[in-house]
């Protein structure tokens, strides 16, 4: 079986990849030429565990090929998945355009039976329009060639993107065809031997369930950070709550830990694109914008914790470790550190930076605005302030020896790892999210 996946990013890359690992022979097509030559020379425009090794591995079997050219990636396939960006335009809808791009050229190539797969994030009625797009091109063609269009979203976590797509807890798949529905069972068939479903439904409900899971799992992250926020001022410690809802089945225990907010690729653009979709229905959403509005303040709680503390942040030196949305990615897309290093450079204030992947990626956005340090340690000389911003696993066990070098003993841990107790027993301040 032969597939095309467009688009070379983080969804595209890597579901291309899971296809050829399992057999699938999957041609990735991407119009960044330098993108392309570089994966053709095993250098990745992201980092995911384990990523580039199984991209090695089928590359060498033949079973997964990196082309700008459409037409010849095409060539023999039985689906085309698109999963190129759909970037927020500036009222927060999903930017089409790319997604509409790709299927007009695939009209202008396509001679036998192919099945169109929306793989991207895309708002309700994106399919449809995909629909009429490839009906247009191919009534110009004079052509009569028949095709299927589907939405399959996709539902990888970054830092753990392989397993979601190797070992899905569900598949999701929106099509109005019996033929399609056939050939999604077949390319899907190796992913759930472990029991796990194909779930199949009408298009627009599949569409919306990427955007509803998404908003959900915002939902939570927003109302914690909200009870963080009310338990510091009650003398609550936000800890023990989660303990004691995440232990009840119908709440559970996963999303529900308080912090600096969500960043990264899909929950800001989601949130933002569902709530533009409810306004242009005519419908309000008001839990989702008071969830967005809660996240964009809970990215300014370790600055605002940093001012009341110091009262003028001119001439401090700050310690920073994190720079990505979360650990094992180097994703800085709507990350808390972009808030964070803008708030504090604005105030005059110094940062030292370290993250283990990311500070490439913090370069390219941020540039000189910050200096990077090559090791967390090296960070803290003459501090006035550590910042914990992403909870990497090496940061998670101090040497309270070398931090001796801190100019002075304070931490601002913006995702609850350390032991209160045990760090003021050093000799700390410790600032944190919903704790006494």
């Amino acid at each position: 079986m032969k597939i095309t996946m467009v688009g070379t990013g983080y969804v595209g890359l890597v579901s291309g990849t899971c296809f050829a690992e399992v057999g699938v022979n999957v041609s990735c097509v991407d119009i960044d030429k330098k993108k392309i030559d570089n994966l053709n020379q095993g250098i990745l425009p992201i980092w995911e565990p384990g990523l580039e090794n199984m991209v090695k591995r089928n590359v060498e079997k033949n079973r997964l090929k990196f082309t700008t050219n459409l037409k010849a990636g095409i060539k023999d396939s039985e689906a085309l998945f698109i999963a190129v960006g759909t970037p927020p335009d500036e009222d927060g809808s999903a930017d089409l355009k790319y997604v509409l791009q790709v299927a007009k050229e695939a009209a202008e190539y396509m001679e036998n039976y192919l099945l169109i797969i929306t793989k991207s994030t895309v708002p309700i009625g994106t399919a449809e329009k995909v629909r009429q797009a490839v009906k247009e091109i191919l009534t110009k063609r004079g052509k009569s060639t028949d095709f299927d269009v589907a939405s399959n979203p996709e539902f990888l976590k970054e830092g753990d993107a392989i397993n979601d797509a190797m070992h899905p807890d569900r598949i999701v798949v929106g099509t109005d065809s019996n033929r399609a529905k056939e050939t999604m069972n077949r390319l899907y068939k190796p992913f759930v031997l472990n029991g796990h479903p194909v779930i199949f439904m009408d298009i627009p409900s599949a569409e919306l369930t990427k955007y509803a899971a998404n908003a959900m799992l915002a939902t939570k992250i927003s109302f914690m950070n909200d009870m963080a926020n009310f338990c510091e001022k009650v003398g609550a410690d936000i800890n023990m709550v989660r303990k004691g809802i995440g232990s009840d089945k119908r709440i559970g225990k996963y999303f529900i830990y308080a912090g600096t907010g969500y960043g990264g690729s899909c929950f800001p653009k989601d949130v933002k694109a569902v709530i533009k979709t409810a306004d242009q229905n005519g419908y309000s959403l008001e839990i989702l914008k008071s969830v967005e509005d809660v996240n964009e303040r809970q990215k300014e709680t370790l600055y605002k914790k940093a001012l009341k503390h110091f009262g003028d942040l001119k001439g401090k030196k700050f310690a920073m470790w994190g720079l990505s949305f979360k650990p094992n990615t180097d994703d800085m897309r709507e990350a808390p550190a972009l808030t964070l290093i803008d708030l504090f450079t604005e105030a005059g204030a110094e940062i030292i930076a370290y993250d283990p992947v990311a500070i490439g990626e913090c370069k390219r956005r941020v540039g000189d605005k910050i200096k990077y340090a090559d090791k967390p340690y090296d960070t803290i000389q003459d501090a006035d302030a550590l910042l914990l911003v992403t909870e990497w696993s090496e940061f998670r066990v101090l040497d309270y020896e070398r931090m001796d070098s801190m100019k002075s003993k304070i931490i601002f841990d913006g995702r609850n790892i350390f032991t209160p107790d045990e760090v003021r027993n050093h000799g700390f301040t410790y600032y944190s999210i919903g704790r006494k």
